[in-house]
């Protein structure tokens, strides 16, 4: 018989993994061969049953084991988080009565079913079916649910929905090529969603909209909370603002040197500046008639990386890891402005896989430079996202290798942008490189104050010494211009940024509140035991192999090896 806290981490991971979306995501390989169900009636089950558990977890017999107590600690803030999610309301609706996602749930299960399921094809291609023929009263559930949606957040499923017939189109042309027996029956499953997927268009472009995105001070606090960040959103504003400061003092030096060898004034602008070095180490694409050979710019540069990396040993490596680098899918563009990683499935055995999608459009190449693309790996790949991603699928709690915590990854690779050139990784142009890389890594510092911003309604929030057009009261606009001018992002990656901005609230100030986080717990390190190549690997270690959680987690594990 299994003792109560084991039998509760069964239950727990039980809820994790109804969804069959998230079963996808985990790494799970039963019950794939059918669409979630989207209704509130369902998450109003869902949220009860992490109240269940969260009566089961203050039941539960006391433990003095170091490790158990981090997991019961992660596990009621996961559950505590998973119940405000669901719950909390502006304007009297919840989230998901505001937000549409039906191109998302749709069409992101099938792609990763296709590139990142080990299964034979037929089986994959059994499961892609099943969950196409349940399209339709799956869209019915969708737009069930809905209440005056936000109008951004409907544009970009309307967008995102009608990226999926190439989706499909692809699905189709694997079934040919693997000569599947269930072709017809899948072509049929896609007329019929395809069908459906018009009429939901038309439905959803008719429903009435509001453009009110803000939940409030109070909802923004406790979202901030909820991801185990335990700072105001006062602490984060001023956060934001020193970084900002303390960046483009650092642009500005550095365009005391860049300006003569570029033959600019002295006084040209940062954002003249950032645009020259972008034009004049523009990638080469080694195929000018397909944008997707600049994969193999990438490719080469993460090998690269990757022995520099082991030459110094300064990172633990998995025994076995992979990672796939892929143009982002058109149904996917608009969340996604230059780059993102889809995790190694934690639940998974095998080798620790991630996806690398990287956004290649002729508007978007910006995003992609000689002095950019070195920095994009080492944050998307190893050692950022990819390596902390593999240790923390591999990890034996499941409460942890499941756990999703922004700050703890995201702070982890902005801090290794500073990491990799400052221990003499070789970037080309190394001053031409430092400058892009602060001028890009500024939109961490922006992100807090947008996102505070989108939360909250305060404008206020936006003030951090930068010079930028105040006059829309469109809150897309107000905060776009923040951006831009800070940036220097083309409009097409602003727009894409503020997309997901939006709908993921809390998650954009993670990057900068997560470095700040990050850095200071390096300091105290270096404090109490000295700086060098060896704490570095200490730190490297312990912080990968100890699994995803809060940064306020991670001091305890440094406490309790008394490096603290």
């Amino acid at each position: 018989m299994s003792d109560p806290w084991t039998s509760f981490v069964d239950e727990y991971v039980a809820f994790h993994t109804h969804d069959p979306n998230h079963r996808l995501h985990l790494g799970l390989l039963d019950g794939l061969g059918r669409l979630p169900d989207p209704s509130l009636a369902q998450e109003a089950r869902r949220c009860e049953k992490a109240r269940e558990l969260l009566a089961r977890m203050d039941a539960l017999p006391e433990s003095d084991d170091f490790e158990q107590q981090l997991d019961r600690d992660l596990a009621r803030l996961t559950l505590e988080a998973a119940v405000l999610w669901s719950t909390f309301t502006w304007g009297g609706r919840t989230t998901l009565q505001r937000e549409p996602r039906a191109g998302d749930a749709i069409g992101e299960p099938l792609f990763l079913l296709m590139i990142n399921d080990p299964r034979r094809a037929a089986a994959r291609l059994e499961d892609v079916t099943a969950r196409l023929e349940q399209v339709p009263a799956f869209l019915d559930a969708m737009l069930a649910r809905l209440d005056e949606p936000l109008e951004r957040w409907r544009d970009i499923d309307l967008q995102t929905v009608r990226g999926l017939p190439s989706l499909f189109s692809t699905v189709g042309a694997w079934a040919e090529e693997v000569a599947w027996d269930g072709r017809e029956r899948l072509a049929v499953a896609t007329t019929s969603a395809e069908q459906a997927l018009a009429r939901y268009a038309d439905a959803l472009q008719a429903l009435p909209t509001t453009r009110d995105l803000h939940v409030g001070p109070e909802i923004a606090a406790q979202i901030v909370r909820a991801s185990g960040i335990e700072l105001s959103l006062g602490e984060l504003h001023g956060i934001a603002r020193d970084y900002i400061a303390s960046t483009w003092s650092k642009m500005e030096a550095l365009r005391d040197t860049l300006a003569p060898e570029y033959g600019l004034p002295a006084d040209v602008s940062l954002a003249e500046l950032h645009r020259v070095l972008n034009a004049r180490h523009a990638v080469a694409v080694p195929d000018p008639e397909r944008l997707e050979s600049i994969l193999e710019v990438y490719e080469a540069e993460r090998e690269r990386i990757r022995a520099f990396i082991k030459e110094r040993d300064l990172f633990p490596l998995p025994p076995q890891e992979d990672m796939k680098i892929l143009p982002t899918p058109g149904f996917l563009m608009p969340q996604i402005p230059a780059g993102a990683m889809m995790a190694p499935p934690p639940l998974r055995d095998g080798v620790p896989t991630s996806v690398v999608y990287l956004t290649l459009t002729e508007d978007r190449l910006d995003s992609h430079t000689e002095l950019g693309i070195p920095l994009m790996m080492v944050h998307e790949g190893i050692p950022g996202h990819h390596l902390q991603l593999a240790w923390a699928s591999l990890h034996p709690s499941p409460i942890r290798s499941m756990y999703d915590s922004p700050h703890h990854a995201e702070g982890w690779t902005t801090m290794l942008e500073d990491y990799m050139q400052d221990v003499g990784f070789p970037i080309p142009h190394e001053q031409a490189a430092r400058f892009s890389g602060l001028r890009d890594i500024s939109r961490i510092g922006a992100r807090v104050v947008i996102d505070l911003y989108f939360m909250t309604g305060d404008a206020a929030y936006l003030e951090i010494g930068v010079e930028f057009d105040r006059s829309s009261d469109d809150p897309f606009e107000r905060a776009g211009a923040l951006l831009a001018a800070v940036t220097g992002f083309e409009p097409a990656r602003v727009q894409g940024e503020l997309n997901w901005y939006s709908s993921r609230r809390g998650y954009p100030l993670s990057y900068l509140t997560g470095n700040h986080l990050v850095w200071a717990l390096k300091a105290d390190l270096e404090a109490k035991n000295g700086a060098g190549i060896a704490l570095d690997r200490a730190f490297h270690d312990i912080y990968l192999r100890s699994g995803n959680m809060p940064l306020t987690m991670v001091r305890r594990v440094f406490e309790q090896r008394g490096m603290l």
